[in-house]
């Protein structure tokens, strides 16, 4: 009866578990931020103590899930509905090497040594920091690396051709909603956006499901998709 009811237990939570992640999506269990992370964790604690604790019946643990899920979800949504919630709860990522060169601050800030910062890189196939002109610490902790032009496979240095500078590119709107700040740290401003905007025949803001803009290579857009109603 044991073996039946630990099986049963299994089974329950598994579907349980299966069904979640169709609701909440993939990426919430791809533990790209510390909340997904958190969630990741205390989902695997309450399935495994709620199966194995003999006291714990089939009910706690379809409700354990069951609140857990509502509570991920409600976060999910929030992050979704209110651009302000993101950087608190998401995190937001942070460039610890710009133009070839160690940010000491932004290292201290996330609590990254030099040491840490070359094991990260060598997990990128980069032995040495003066290969990399831009790294970024992603909210879950990896490292996005770019590396300067010379260094790239092929380098343009066995290709005889002449070096390129290496510019990141700036975020202005996401989900419909411009991000001044980016935008006065490119130089521009609203009137300029206004102008490039009407280039492209985009009137609104909300338009717009994302916009970049980088030195080298001018905008990309990326229009809001169509609703039902528009299909």
């Amino acid at each position: 009866m044991q073996v039946l009811s630990t099986a049963t237990e299994l089974s329950v939570g598994f579907l349980a578990l299966f069904l979640m992640t169709k609701v909440l999506g993939k990426v919430s269990f791809a533990q790209i931020t510390p909340f997904d992370f958190i969630s990741a964790i205390v989902l695997g604690e309450l399935v495994g103590n709620a199966i194995y604790d003999k006291e714990v019946k089939l009910t706690s643990i379809l409700f354990a899930i069951f609140l857990w899920g509502v509570l991920m979800y409600f976060f999910e949504w929030l992050t979704q509905k209110f651009r302000g919630t993101r950087k608190f709860l998401e995190g937001s990522p942070s460039i610890v090497i710009r133009d070839g060169m160690c940010d000491k601050k932004e290292m201290k800030k996330n609590k990254l040594d030099v040491n840490q910062l070359q094991n990260l890189l060598r997990q990128k196939d980069i032995f040495s920091v003066r290969e990399v002109a831009y790294a970024i610490v992603e909210t879950d902790g990896s490292v996005s690396v770019m590396r300067k032009p010379e260094y790239e496979t092929p380098t343009l240095s066995d290709m005889g051709l002449p070096q390129k500078p290496v510019y990141l590119p700036f975020t202005f709107i996401n989900d419909g909603k411009v991000d001044w700040e980016n935008l006065k740290k490119a130089g521009f401003d609203e009137t300029w956006l206004n102008k490039t905007l009407h280039k492209h025949q985009i009137d609104h803001y909300e338009d717009i499901f994302y916009m970049e803009w980088k030195q080298d290579e001018g905008v990309h857009i990326n229009k809001m998709p169509p609703t039902a109603d528009q299909k």
